[in-house]
């Protein structure tokens, strides 16, 4: 892994570094590698390994605490068909998103989340006792992850099932007033109305009436006229 780690610092850009740093919430370190750079290397690495392999390299990236080497770690576990997709992969990026701190992270580690989520809907369990975690990336994670279930154009009713959970959710976290939170909720919401209007009415109307003002604009502006 430290062959992997020194080409990371071979790719750093000290000026842009410094930049980030300077903006970040959290004393991690900073190689201010573009984005484009990272997505070439990923796929690289996801061509070239195993899952096997690769969970072993997004290990030591993560635990490395440096900005670029975690979300290339994420990076290297966002992949929508793993062969095998046993509980490696999904055990790592659950541990992650306990550990986020900043949103640039969480939202990487949820996006992979989302695609093992998607892969075996039995992990969902699991993101029910994240609702009450102390650490608030670990709250929005559980909503963040299954944006794909509201998005789904024809649910299937194990489907639905998924979206009512996680709506439970949404009412459960909506008396919360971090930012974060209130914007994961009303982009999950902004994501249903575009499927099922009345739902997100209802939950408007009922649980919903908790979210802040800006909350509740940005999850209703797709929603179209009531009947």
């Amino acid at each position: 892994m430290m062959p992997l780690l020194a080409q990371l610092h071979a790719l750093s850009d000290p000026a842009t570094a410094t930049q980030m740093a300077a903006q970040s919430p959290t004393p991690r370190a900073f190689l201010g590698i573009p984005a484009q750079v990272l997505d070439m290397l990923a796929r690289e690495l996801r061509r070239d390994h195993d899952v096997p392999a690769r969970c072993d390299m997004a290990q030591a990236l993560w635990a490395s605490d440096v900005h670029e080497a975690r979300i290339l770690a994420a990076k290297l576990l966002t992949q929508a068909r793993m062969r095998p997709d046993d509980s490696a992969a999904w055990g790592l990026i659950a541990g992650w998103a306990q550990d986020c701190d900043s949103r640039a992270l969480a939202d990487h580690v949820a996006i992979a989340g989302g695609k093992r989520l998607q892969a075996n809907p039995a992990r969902l369990e699991q993101l029910a006792h994240w609702i009450t975690a102390p650490n608030m990336w670990t709250r929005r994670a559980a909503l963040v992850m299954t944006l794909p279930w509201a998005r789904l154009p024809h649910p299937k009713p194990a489907e639905m099932a998924v979206r009512e959970q996680v709506l439970d959710w949404a009412a459960q976290l909506a008396p919360d007033r971090d930012r974060f939170i209130q914007n994961a909720i009303a982009g999950w919401l902004r994501d249903l109305s575009r499927r099922d209007p009345d739902r997100v009415r209802a939950f408007l109307a009922g649980p919903g009436a908790a979210l802040g003002l800006p909350a509740k604009r940005e999850a209703e502006c797709l929603l179209p006229p009531a009947p």
